[in-house]
């Protein structure tokens, strides 16, 4: 178009007047910038016509097996039915398309030793997060499957819920739990535990070995002193509960950490590394004295990777305590560092809408791969 331009201007130029060469200009840059625009909104109409929608993957149906116990999910009556039989009694709350639960269907309880310890020592009862059937929850309280798991705070399927005989919990896993650490929270639970040592305790006596040992290094790992009550108040932290040869800690780091959207919300955290089985003294964002052992025990958790993710002002926010692949936990930094989570209580649903946004801007979202 520039070159047709430039000839028609040139045509007879001598015997024009200035007067008609400047409206002849105007009119002529008149018609560029329409046909400009015309080019600009075709080529917007072509952009937006090519974002083509990112698929959503690594969704697994899953078949319950038939030794699920039948309930009218009435939990005191449950409960007193597991305690006749000798059992105890486990609510597991799951929902469709679920990788981890069919993980925890089709590997753990395919597990010769955990199918013969979950038939014989306990009862357990499926609840559908998004569920609408009726529960009476211990209590005599009315919910339905979905607002017990909102008042119960389920943030990750599966979570597992084990009873003892007076009603009360023995132990609650947040998460999926591999063959072998939900094998030790089997024993734990199946061997009436709960009043004699903490299910952190109980893993820490197979752990002896990994009090010493290298963790995964990192340069934006903060190092020792770790003065947790110190830190710059301008960013939220995360803390890392790791152990040496850990298969989970390795893929935590050379795959989730290295995922291309991984730095840009860790850059957004101070992060502080720490061997859970260690005496390393840290001191936590209240002031007080303790070592990495003990805090890991305080907080109760029973997982190697467990993340712990605080506030800017040190009020733990969130805790990750088991099995979690990289969409989920990038998706629980992008939730704490956002503020998503003031205005959004329910992970699940940050989570799906994350999913969708992204899938809308043309990103694929596998929430299955590291």
């Amino acid at each position: 178009m520039r070159s047709n331009t430039v000839n028609i201007l040139k045509i007879g130029m001598k015997k024009i007047s200035p007067c008609f060469i400047f409206l002849t200009v105007a009119a002529t840059f008149t018609l560029l910038l329409i046909f400009s625009t015309q080019s600009v909104q075709a080529q917007s109409s072509v952009s937006q016509a090519e974002v083509i929608p990112g698929q959503y993957l690594g969704a697994k149906i899953t078949t319950h097996p038939d030794w699920f116990k039948e309930s009218f999910l009435e939990f005191e009556e449950d409960i007193a039915e597991a305690t006749e039989a000798g059992k105890r009694l486990v609510i597991y709350f799951h929902q469709d398309g679920c990788p981890y639960c069919n993980k925890l269907v089709e590997d753990n309880f395919n597990n010769p030793a955990i199918l013969t310890k979950m038939q014989s020592d306990f009862d357990l009862v499926a609840i559908n997060l998004w569920g609408d059937r009726e529960v009476i929850q211990i209590g005599g309280n009315t919910f339905t499957e979905k607002t017990l798991a909102q008042a119960l705070d389920v943030d990750f399927t599966p979570t597992l819920v084990f009873f003892n005989e007076n009603k009360e919990v023995a132990l609650r896993l947040n998460g999926y739990y591999p063959v072998v650490e939900f094998d030790y929270a089997l024993d734990y639970v199946s061997g009436r535990m709960e009043k004699e040592i903490s299910f952190p305790d109980y893993v820490a006596e197979f752990k002896k070995d990994k009090q010493n040992g290298e963790l995964n290094q990192q340069e934006w790992i903060l190092t020792a002193p770790y003065n947790l009550s110190e830190l710059p108040e301008s960013k939220p932290f995360a803390v890392l509960f790791e152990e040496p040869d850990c298969v989970n800690c390795n893929l935590l780091h050379s795959r989730t950490f290295a995922n291309p959207d991984a730095r840009n919300l860790l850059d957004l955290f101070q992060v502080v590394q720490l061997n859970r089985w260690s005496n390393t003294p840290v001191t936590k964002p209240d002031g007080k004295q303790t070592t990495a052992t003990a805090w890991a025990k305080e907080l109760g958790l029973g997982f190697s990777p467990a993340i712990v993710l605080f506030d800017s002002n040190g009020d733990k926010l969130f805790v990750i305590d088991s099995m979690l692949k990289s969409f989920h936990i990038l998706g629980i930094f992008d939730y704490i560092s956002s503020g998503a989570y003031q205005s959004e209580p329910d992970l699940q649903r940050y989570l799906s809408e994350r999913a969708e946004h992204m899938i809308s801007a043309g990103q694929d979202v596998n929430i299955w791969e590291y």
